[in-house]
């Protein structure tokens, strides 16, 4: 029994083409659609943000997805070697493998905690305790935080000791089909509040004199933090298939449903806040503390409150087990260890990591930049402004150029199967105009950062 793989000679596979996409959008559906989409939505112009967010999804989001695929599919192996298995003989390809693991590290060392946090408020809202509930006494509860940061660590590699199929694929597929039968319902409530028509507009419809270099900047970066581009979690999923059906086709699909659920979760959130008169540009804590007010004004708000937030834990758990999966493959893939041994190591690993956020508003404070920053915000700084558009770069200049894998090479990895293709016509876009836009908005993100 090949201890890494599951299987004597075999790598692991997924069982079906819709526990790939179901996978691949779990990982990309998260707090990243309807936590930060929709915050961002409300402080940076609504309708503007959406417009310029989707045009970044088509241009960027598409042609690097479609590259993270075919390197995944290609390589047969976790991100930490995929670059080494693939480069040509005397290129030095293998830092993006510590890349990968970086970045997948660091988003867990917060995104766990956040997941606790949605944890807590769909527990008070079931339990009817929703009178006392501030995110700002949430976050500075040092027990409850760790408490909730261990929970969350122990379901979701609990899931992945099991094997890929059994664990993993069969979960993720059953928390998608609740999420989206719970955002379908929770929808059709929010249409019929009195603030809709106020909501939808402000949501969208654009106003293009609020389009500026800000909006542009963090429509990119919100782009690539939701779908998780750029340090290798949908390559990871890219190594689980077969050649059965081309990789644009794949991304394609992710990609709108990725879309669907972000857009939805704003056409719950923006009537709800204009039918309450709530402020829609409270930034981080507008599904928190907004939220939980709108349920507490509302008809039969206790039980809206606990479909609401336990649509939330669907979609932020989705996510930690497809990253969780990509460090634990990774780790794996370097100490040939089980699916067990690799679990219960990594579990170990991103809970110490993830104290720092849990304790960072309370006894362990760090502020890495501006006055407020903490702890979050150091990691969400290393992932979001940094790896995402850096591996993203990475992906697109080694999938292209002569001096990485070569376009040839990744036309006819992406091309295998049937669907969508990748044309001859569309090297440019590839090759010069998406690392282009990259490399621009990424040191302009660095240069208009607020360091101090």
């Amino acid at each position: 029994m090949d201890k890494k793989n599951g299987k004597s000679g075999e790598r692991e596979r997924l069982g079906s083409r819709l526990g790939f996409i179901m996978l691949s959008a779990g990982c990309a559906i998260g707090c990243g659609n309807i936590w930060k989409f929709p915050w961002m939505c409300g402080q940076y112009g609504g309708g503007s943000f959406v417009l310029i967010y989707i045009i970044c999804l088509l241009i960027l989001g598409l042609p690097v997805m479609t590259m993270e695929f075919a390197i995944g599919r290609a390589a047969q192996t976790s991100p930490i070697r995929m670059f080494q298995k693939l480069q040509k003989p005397g290129q030095k390809w293998g830092f993006m493998g510590a890349v990968s693991l970086t970045g997948n590290i660091a988003l867990m060392a917060f995104y766990l905690v956040v997941t606790g946090w949605i944890l807590q408020y769909f527990f008070r809202f079931l339990a009817g305790q929703t009178d006392q509930l501030s995110f700002v006494t949430m976050i500075g509860d040092p027990v409850k935080n760790v408490i909730y940061l261990l929970i969350t660590v122990l379901l979701a590699f609990t899931v992945l000791s099991f094997d890929l199929q059994g664990g993993l694929e069969r979960i993720t597929k059953m928390m998608m089909v609740g999420l989206l039968l719970l955002m379908f319902i929770i929808l059709g409530n929010s249409m019929t509040l009195s603030g809709v028509h106020e909501g939808l507009a402000f949501y969208l419809v654009p106003d293009f004199a609020k389009i500026n270099s800000e909006t542009i900047v963090k429509a990119m970066n919100q782009a690539f933090f939701s779908l998780s581009l750029g340090m290798g979690c949908m390559a990871i999923f890219g190594s689980y298939i077969g050649k059965e059906r081309s990789l644009m086709s794949e991304a394609k699909t992710v990609i709108g449903l990725d879309t669907l659920v972000a857009l939805l979760a704003g056409m719950i959130i923006f009537p709800a806040c204009f039918s309450y008169g709530l402020e829609v540009t409270d930034g981080p804590g507008l599904l928190f503390n907004t939220m939980a007010n709108v349920f507490n004004h509302m008809t039969g708000g206790r039980w809206w409150g606990t479909l609401f937030f336990l649509f939330m834990v669907f979609a932020a758990i989705s996510t930690v087990l497809a990253v969780c999966e990509n460090i634990l493959a990774m780790v794996r893939e370097m100490f040939g260890w089980s699916r067990k041994k690799g679990s219960l190591f990594c579990g170990i690993i991103v809970f110490l990591l993830g104290l720092t956020t849990a304790l960072g508003y309370s006894v362990l404070h760090f502020q890495p930049f501006s006055e407020g920053t903490a702890w979050l915000d150091f990691w969400d700084f290393i992932v979001s402004v940094n790896i995402l558009p850096v591996g993203s770069l990475c992906y697109a200049l080694f999938c292209c150029c002569r001096f990485g894998w070569g376009w040839d090479s990744f036309m006819l990895e992406a091309n295998s199967g049937r669907g969508w293709k990748v044309k001859p016509w569309m090297k440019p876009l590839f090759q010069y105009i998406v690392p282009a836009i990259i490399l621009f908005l990424y040191i302009y993100g660095l240069v208009t950062f607020h360091w101090q």
